[in-house]
């Protein structure tokens, strides 16, 4: 059956995916795959298979934000995908966790719009936790010099800001780690179509306006975390193949 968006047919995906926003950041991750083949590129969807360590997986890119991301989503797993992991990047709320770290989130605080338009608003958006602690393990494993966080983060729709403030030091007091535009839509969508996903992102600067810098996320200590994300998302499959 033909995927109509992402144009590929169900036939070609397997059950893994790992799913990351940039297009050309797809094609990384598929360089570390063994015998890896495009099957499509259609708008912001670039569309991987190949094998890590024996496992065949599928490497998807979303583009940025909710609404087009879900589209991937949906369409994954009605082709049969059943574990999806997100790669991305993310604000830090803690100088704890400055630019070059990871967080693996384990549960996505909804603002976004596209979620409200799919379930009530008590509805949460939280990751599988057998996903969370492989991704979780996988990258300890990676080294490095960057922290390793776990905990929640705040999907929400805006990069630029507007007239309105956004309750970035509410959501920080609260718990929340990170801010990201799309891990609401996987974890939801994966919960309404009977998946598993996790996600993992490196954090490129602060959106704690009081810890907020120049931001860059072009540093040699985010494409070093972009590196070891990469890996533990690889490294995660791997595990979970393996428990199956």
């Amino acid at each position: 059956m033909l995927m109509p968006i992402l144009q590929v047919d169900s036939e070609q995906i397997p059950e893994y995916a790992i799913v990351c926003g940039d297009p050309r950041r797809a094609a990384v991750i598929a360089e570390k795959l063994e015998g890896a083949q495009e099957l499509a590129f259609a708008r912001e969807y670039r569309t991987f298979v190949g094998e890590y360590q024996g496992v065949k997986l599928a490497v998807v890119s979303h583009g940025v934000g909710c609404p087009g991301a879900a589209v991937c989503f949906e369409e994954l797993i009605r082709a049969g995908v059943k574990t999806l992991i997100r790669v991305g990047t993310a604000g830090s709320y803690s100088a704890d966790y400055p630019a070059g770290s990871l967080i693996v989130s384990t549960a996505a605080i909804r603002t976004d719009g596209l979620t409200r338009q799919l379930v009530p608003d008590g509805f949460p958006a939280v990751a599988d936790s057998d996903v969370v602690n492989a991704i979780y393990a996988a990258a300890l494993e990676t080294g490095g010099a960057g922290v390793v966080g776990k905990g929640m983060t705040v999907t929400l729709d805006v990069f630029f800001n507007g007239v309105e403030e956004f309750p970035h030091k509410k959501l920080k007091a609260a718990g929340a780690l990170a801010v990201e535009m799309e891990i609401s839509a996987l974890y939801v969508i994966a919960s309404l179509r009977g998946a598993r996903a996790g996600a993992i992102v490196a954090l490129d600067g602060y959106a704690d306006a009081d810890l907020a810098a120049e931001y860059d996320p072009h540093t040699d200590a985010v494409a070093q975390a972009v590196e070891r994300e990469i890996d533990a998302a690889l490294g995660a499959i791997a595990k979970l193949a393996q428990n199956v």
